[in-house]
């Protein structure tokens, strides 16, 4: 259905693909997977009509395109699910879902028929969603299932997804993967791009691996026990290597939360974290974990409760008491939260910094491109220099700079949010070797995260989260994936309980 053959795409100074060829028959879902930077977005957007390739061909039904926009991508059948979704939030669901192929009558939109067919696309989607809501005021798991609705209603006959669950819940999770399965049957052409090794098992029927823009692997069929072999393709280390945990001694106690609750937060958490420690925040999209993260960083007012760093109480409701007594918060969602896409990696390391000094604009220029090249060197962020905007470096090294930014700043506890989220195997092991060092050098890491096997793979405790209620707190050795899905799963049928112990 889809051939690449022998394409190539080069930027100034980069090859970003050097001579790729693969194929993907109808009814297939082909897995592509590859560290970040390894060509995968740039392959994807060569699909989409975004670039058009050095060399090489594109290929739909055994008929080689040359496409000028993505409308011709479009009109050759294929539609991209992109990671970043491509919505309006101020438009209204169905608006969103007929982008461009409004349908009219007398000139006007036909209101009656937009809002026809995309009742019909929602309840194959399985949701219950208002098409006259606005986009806007959707989770970003329902928007992306809308993003997904508009790829049906085009009637693709080749559709990528690009990271598509990195912001469903199970339950849109499940759904999608028969989606997937119900294209696949109708014989569609899938490539399914992912980090989440356990989709690309249960989903791909074969699998392409790309690194530094090259094809080093091809896999038919593909089976969890293929996992060093993918992972070794990708990134030259194993499985253990990715993870690496070392154990190290907990120190006193440095974060005290007791009975703290608010919006998102329905039941008292009460959890004391040491000096040293990484506490794993596992739960399903929605459980709370975010919101629990906001109320200890003081970006919420709670309702009730207390949060006290090195026995000192910190004053509710304010992130700028909340910096001052040590804490940091690395936000979920990167793009929005987390960084100045336009501003320079430099002034986006220095934010918090600056602050926190007060020095003049003068000195403080010398001492930002001083401090951020140091920085830069030391957690090996990938950047031309200080000076190139943050918004253009891969997923990773944003992420990279954004814990930078607080070990600058003298962070004492470091509230991680998602923090691998869209995020290739190398750039993980990185990320966890700084919450290993930082852990080792005194400092409290909480991480939250959806992904079982990094919780299990990084944490010294896991705590568990279930519809706003702490539903226990787990030891390394004790816990198993069964057993914090059984706390995490909103059927459950185990009492909760909002203290350092595992409930009966």
């Amino acid at each position: 259905m889809i051939t690449f053959h022998q394409v190539g795409k080069t930027f100034p100074g980069v090859v970003a693909l050097d001579g790729v060829s693969f194929t993907v028959a109808a009814g297939e879902v082909r897995a592509l997977i590859g560290e970040n930077g390894a060509g995968k977005s740039t392959l994807l957007k060569i699909m989409a009509g975004q670039y058009a390739p050095d060399s090489g061909e594109l290929r739909i039904d055994g008929v080689a395109q040359r496409f000028t926009s993505p409308r011709d991508s479009q009109n050759a059948g294929i539609a991209i699910i992109h990671q970043e979704l491509q919505l309006f939030p101020q438009l209204s669901v169905a608006e969103n879902l007929m982008l461009g192929m409004l349908p009219a009558r007398a000139g006007f939109v036909d209101r009656a028929a937009l809002r026809a067919r995309a009742i019909a696309v929602i309840e194959r989607l399985g949701e219950a969603i208002d098409p006259d809501m606005r986009l806007g005021a959707l989770s970003i798991g329902r928007r992306q299932m809308v993003e997904i609705g508009r790829a049906l209603l085009r009637q693709a006959k080749v559709i990528a997804f690009d990271e598509p669950t990195s912001s469903l819940s199970v339950r849109e999770t499940e759904r999608l993967m028969a989606i997937i399965g119900d294209l696949k049957a109708s014989g569609c052409a899938i490539i399914y791009v992912s980090h989440r090794m356990d989709e690309v098992y249960a989903l791909a029927d074969s699998a392409t691996v790309l690194r530094d823009g090259r094809h080093v692997l091809d896999l038919a069929p593909v089976t969890a026990d293929d996992a060093d072999r993918l992972v070794g393709a990708m990134a030259g280390r194993t499985i253990s290597d990715v993870y690496g945990y070392r154990p190290r001694a907990a120190g006193p106690p440095m974060v005290e939360v007791a009975a703290l609750a608010g919006p998102g937060v329905a039941a008292p958490v009460s959890l004391t974290v040491a000096r040293g420690e990484i506490l794993g925040l596992f739960g399903l999209v929605g459980a709370g974990r975010s919101e629990l993260f906001r109320l200890i960083y003081g970006a919420t007012m709670p309702d009730t409760g207390a949060v006290r760093i090195d026995g000192e109480a910190v004053p509710p409701g304010s992130p700028r008491a909340a910096i001052a007594a040590g804490l940091a918060l690395c936000p979920e969602d990167r793009k929005e939260d987390g960084i100045v896409p336009l501003a320079p990696l430099r002034e986006n390391l220095a934010l918090p910094w600056r602050n926190l000094t007060g020095a003049t604009a003068l000195l403080r220029r010398h001492e930002e491109q001083t401090g951020a090249n140091e920085l830069i060197g030391r957690l090996r962020i990938k950047t031309a220099g200080a000076e190139t905007a943050i918004g253009s470096l891969s997923g990773g090294n944003q992420q990279k700079a954004v814990i930078a930014r607080w070990l600058w700043a003298g962070a004492r506890v470091l509230l991680l949010d998602e923090p691998t989220r869209g995020i290739d195997v190398g750039a993980r092991s990185e990320i966890y070797e700084l919450i290993y060092r930082f852990a080792e050098d005194g400092g409290t890491v909480l991480f939250a995260s959806s992904d079982m096997a990094e919780v299990l793979g990084v944490a010294d405790r896991i705590a568990v989260m279930r519809e706003g209620v702490l539903a226990g707190i787990v030891s390394r050795d004790e816990a198993t994936p069964a057993g914090l899905l059984r706390l995490a799963l909103p059927q459950a049928n185990q009492a909760s309980s909002n203290q350092d112990t595992i409930p009966a």
